[in-house]
């Protein structure tokens, strides 16, 4: 094999942002760590500085737990899509609901999904997991097993997020899901939710309620022997 030259701190960035190019597949972190025989750290730096140096060109870095890629930036995607001759797909909007619901409530079931937007979603989950904008990630522990739905790269890519963080907070839906961190998700697999806390799924459990304030004073012993003595004390003829 030939010998190469040691990579330092200002030339690590560059030949990461190379590999990425070059590659159509999202690269393990691992992999580069490997590859180029340098530490994690040092990997994670050099993929700090290329995010930094990506945001005044035209591609992003785009991560997803262990899994990091080379995209086009959003403002730029719909020239790249016309010079290509793609033609650009909508959702519709049935879709964008399940999509939506998956994206939060990951990793979901069909019935899950069901039971959120109240008609049937076979037709829009098909055609979610068609474009690779979802993906089996999982079983549940339910009767049935049903699978488990999660978000995938392509997701990002589509909706052009850099990371699951990016994902906006909704009022009155993101605020009501766990922010628990996985490292794992079902099987040992992993999904966006594992790559933020805000995409944490929800957890069946107990719910903390808070002890209801007592408007009145706690009463002591001398006011409980007073009022005892009021009980006691005969009415007035």
């Amino acid at each position: 094999m030939k010998r190469l030259p040691v990579l330092n701190h200002e030339t690590l960035a560059p030949v990461i942002e190379s590999i990425l190019f070059v590659t159509e597949e999202p690269v393990e972190v691992g992999t580069l760590v490997r590859t180029l025989q340098h530490t994690r750290k040092e990997v994670e730096d050099a993929l700090a500085e290329l995010v930094q140096r990506c945001e005044a060109g035209g591609t992003r870095v785009q991560r997803d737990g262990d899994l990091v890629q080379l995209v086009t930036a959003p403002d730029y995607g719909p020239y790249v899509e016309r010079y290509l001759g793609l033609e650009a797909r909508q959702l519709s909007g049935a879709a964008l609901e399940s999509l939506a619901i998956i994206a939060y409530k990951q990793p979901v079931t069909r019935a899950g999904v069901e039971a959120v937007r109240g008609v049937n979603s076979d037709a829009a989950i098909a055609s979610l997991l068609g474009r690779g904008l979802i993906e089996e990630v999982g079983k549940a522990t339910s009767p049935g097993r049903p699978t488990l739905l999660g978000t995938t790269l392509k997701f990002l890519e589509h909706f052009g997020l850099r990371t699951p963080s990016d994902m906006p907070m909704i009022a009155g839906v993101t605020d009501q899901l766990d922010r628990e961190a996985y490292v794992e998700g079902p099987n040992g697999q992993t999904s966006l939710f594992n790559a933020s806390p805000m995409l944490a799924p929800q957890r069946s459990g107990p719910v903390a309620v808070a002890e209801p304030e007592d408007d009145e004073e706690e009463l002591g012993d001398d006011d409980t022997d007073d009022v005892s003595d009021e009980a006691d004390a005969p009415e007035p003829a």
